[in-house]
């Protein structure tokens, strides 16, 4: 029966095992925080142990944010989720969609059949990708020595697509170009917009694109496992200086501040009683939050198992995060929950719904996916993602019995960030 002795010990075994660096973990339910805990080292060799306001780097649940504040904006009739987005930042209206590559090796481009729009760019639909998970992409950088996304150089943001906006579902660069898009509209640079409208309300104080002194002194190591699976630090760090703030992947924060923003989503837009952000639920006028049409994966066998929730039977693309069907649920998939993956090992998850199973629960990224079996966890592995020290044990299982301890029954389904 699992209780928080098992899960501190969990974590603790994981992290006395090396299995992971260091792990952080921290849930709560709309009434306040239940459970918070640190285990293991910042980064390994060093004898700074892991706490729970440890900072790291969060990766792509920045997305999630950069979401919130576009939909703040679309509430506001700064930003349309229909219009072409290119009447905002008009370098969208430069995209192609790349067909392929000529004997030479030069790519070939064509204009894309229909204008991007946010609600492409939200949903993943726009036809952007990460070089990292798709091939074609690493070679057209290549062939036009284009940077890579996490140089922030604006550079990176000039790959083209790789079907017309609005066809499929590909995992990318797309809500970057929303960062973008809520500078345009609000005159402000996304650090400075969030803290107005986000970080400040919410009380996030340690979640920001530039570490302070302050949270470089608790910032965790990134680590990467070598060809025999074992971890050691690596240095990583985004640009200091960027050319643009990467509104898919730039925050570093802490688990207690990312628990804050998951905790607004939980109560629909407020926090503690008092107004939030103004995001209710990161959707207009109250409406019901968008649900996407089933878009068919591209078939390429090195992303599918990373790809593989996204989408499947009862889950739909929601703008800026995952939206299980309701009326859909499966027995390891509680209904209403919204998971994030950050690619440094973090995972969320979030159940507004009151109606949630205590079953199989991703507390965080992919490292340990291995002791599972999980053929994803080779996937990230064998393409050189790094591994934070805040990654934890994404899809361990809990358990599912109906005398599982009542405190994890309420708390863990609602709101857990690693």
């Amino acid at each position: 029966m699992p209780t928080i002795a098992s899960i501190d010990k969990l974590f603790t075994q994981a992290t006395e095992s090396k299995a992971m660096p260091g792990i952080v973990a921290a849930a709560a339910t709309d009434k306040g925080t239940v459970y918070e805990g640190a285990f293991g080292k910042r980064e390994l060799g060093k004898d700074a142990a892991m706490t729970v306001d440890s900072v790291v780097w969060i990766a792509s649940m920045t997305k999630a944010i950069t979401g919130a504040a576009a939909m703040q904006l679309v509430e506001r009739g700064k930003l349309s989720l229909d219009r072409p987005a290119s009447e905002v930042v008009t370098a969208l209206a430069s995209a192609k969609v790349l067909e392929g590559f000529d004997a030479a090796g030069k790519p070939r481009l064509r204009a894309p059949k229909r204008p991007i729009t946010l609600k492409h760019l939200m949903t993943h639909t726009a036809g952007f990708a990460y070089e990292i998970w798709r091939h074609e992409i690493a070679q057209y950088q290549s062939a036009t020595n284009t940077p890579g996304i996490t140089t922030c150089a604006n550079a990176a943001l000039t790959t083209p697509l790789l079907f017309d906006p609005g066809d499929r579902w590909e995992y990318g660069i797309n809500i970057d170009w929303v960062g973008k898009m809520v500078e345009a509209v609000s005159g402000q640079k996304l650090d400075r917009y969030f803290q107005d409208n986000i970080f400040g309300p919410l009380g996030m104080k340690d979640t920001a694109f530039k570490i302070s002194p302050s949270m470089r002194s608790r910032l965790a190591g990134v680590h990467q496992r070598d060809d025999k699976g074992t971890l050691a630090p690596i240095e990583f760090a985004l640009p200091e200086d960027p050319e643009f703030l990467m509104g898919g992947g730039g925050l570093y924060g802490t688990a207690r501040d990312y628990l804050a923003f998951t905790q607004m989503i939980v109560q629909g837009g407020s926090l503690g009683g008092s107004p939030g952000p103004q995001a209710r639920d990161r959707r207009p006028d109250g409406a019901e939050p968008h649900r996407a049409a089933r878009y068919p994966l591209h078939q390429d066998g090195g992303t599918r198992a990373l790809q593989r929730r996204r989408p499947v039977p009862g889950d739909a693309e929601g703008l800026g995060a995952e939206l299980p069907d309701q009326h859909a649920g499966r027995a390891d998939r509680p209904l209403g929950r919204q998971p994030r993956l950050g690619w440094a090992g973090q995972h969320l998850f979030l159940d507004r719904s009151g109606q949630a199973r205590l079953g199989r629960v991703p507390l965080a990224g992919a490292a340990v996916l291995r002791r599972h079996g999980d053929r994803s966890v080779r996937q990230v592995r064998d393409r050189g993602v790094p591994e934070s020290g805040l990654a934890g044990c994404r899809k361990t299982r809990l358990g599912a019995t109906p005398g599982a301890d009542k405190s994890l029954r309420r708390a863990l389904p609602l709101s857990v960030a690693c």
